[in-house]
């Protein structure tokens, strides 16, 4: 099929397919929440807490209003501030850095495992032994389960302990992928102190607007974070700390109690077109996805491939057919404007850096027909022939 010349479009996400055959019961479940006037916080968002905190095998579920309000009330639960450190990769969406800067506090970078681009638990062991003046200041360390695998937890728990450091789990992109601890899987944000999950529309789980949630096992924490969501106050009107808006609307927890009873079943599709990718896109210039721990680890939030040559050339040939793409992420933050007063310079993250100029995202969500995918794989090929 190489070299066909039928035009087709290929959206890099797609939400159409995933609404066929449950369109009326969100619409039922949007029409509860008006018909009760419970338009903040109410019984939907602590069934979706409850659920959630299920699914992933954790105690608590703390709904907010974004997958990055999750990362920053949870710092703000930890007592992050102004002059405290917290360690993560260069290499992920912006809030999860961001988060960290908007309390005063250091965001310290450490490279990625350019296999799975998560943390590297060895570039981490590094810094604590390079750096033992500095660690007593480390509040937190943020492993980022990027594209819907999870970082490598063992280790990083074994450095967390030692150091008496907190780990926020940023799983924005990873809520049902998993990771073998003793043996046995655990669920991405169950694992270390605190998970943060995002609700935004293109995740395996997404609303219909911005969501997020805090998962714990730690009762302290968990009554904290609630208080925090909701200004510091408990009862109402009397704060004891001091927070901010961070809570989740009834009809986005509404909507996610509809689609989170098909999560499992959309992340089997997506792993069966993972599947397939892997299969078929034989190219020599194109290294797919590692799914590191087993076949039902991974969800594939994204299917992400490193280019090793003229990986930009190649993604303005798929949009000259039709074909969406991108690029997650194209600049890491250590090279990002707004961090240039944390004192890094090109070449300190060498995996990183390799990772931003060749990874490109390619279409996976469930509902994707194999001759959609087909037609992806055919024009790599030809752009490569």
């Amino acid at each position: 099929m190489i070299g066909s010349k039928k035009m087709m479009t290929v959206p890099l996400l797609d939400l159409k397919p995933q609404l066929e055959g449950i369109e009326s019961e969100i619409k039922d479940a949007i029409n509860q929440v008006i018909d009760t006037g419970r338009f903040i916080m109410g019984p939907n968002v602590e069934r979706l807490e409850s659920e959630i905190a299920n699914y992933v095998g954790a105690q608590f579920g703390i709904g907010v209003s974004s997958g990055t309000d999750a990362l920053l009330v949870s710092l703000i639960a930890l007592g992050v501030k102004a002059g405290d450190l917290v360690i993560t990769t260069p290499f992920s969406f912006f809030a999860t850095a961001g988060a960290v800067a908007r309390l005063g506090a250091t965001p310290v970078f450490v490279d990625i495992d350019p296999q799975t681009y998560n943390i590297s638990p060895a570039a981490l062991r590094r810094w604590f032994d390079n750096e033992p003046q500095k660690s007593a200041r480390v509040r937190a360390i943020i492993p980022v389960h990027l594209y819907g695998q999870s970082a490598d937890m063992a280790p990083v728990l074994e450095i967390a302990k030692q150091y008496n450091v907190a780990v926020i789990e940023d799983a924005a992109q990873a809520i049902g992928s998993r990771y073998p601890i003793d043996g046995k899987p655990a669920m991405a944000g169950s694992i270390g102190t605190i998970g943060c999950f995002s609700f935004f529309p293109s995740k395996n789980l997404g609303a219909m607007g911005d969501g997020g949630m805090v998962v714990t096992s730690d009762r302290e924490l968990a009554a904290k974070l609630k208080m925090l969501r909701n200004h510091g106050a408990s009862p109402k009107y009397y704060h004891s700390i001091i927070g901010g808006n961070f809570r989740l609307d009834a009809i986005q927890a509404a909507i996610l109690l509809v689609k989170l009873k098909r999560l499992d079943k959309w992340h089997e599709m997506r792993r069966r077109n993972a599947a397939w990718y892997n299969d078929k896109l034989a190219i020599d210039q194109v290294t797919g996805p590692v799914n590191k721990w087993g076949e039902k680890c991974h969800i594939y939030n994204q299917y992400v491939i490193s280019v090793s040559e003229k990986r930009d050339q190649l993604r303005a040939f798929l949009a000259e057919n039709g074909i969406s793409s991108e690029i997650y992420y194209p600049v890491p933050f250590h090279l990002q404007k707004c961090f240039e007063y944390l004192g890094y310079t090109a070449g300190d993250f060498p995996d990183s850096e390799y990772a931003a100029g060749h990874v490109l995202a390619l279409p996976v969500y469930p509902g994707l027909t194999v001759e959609s995918q087909q037609y992806v794989v055919d024009k790599i090929g030809e752009f490569f022939a």
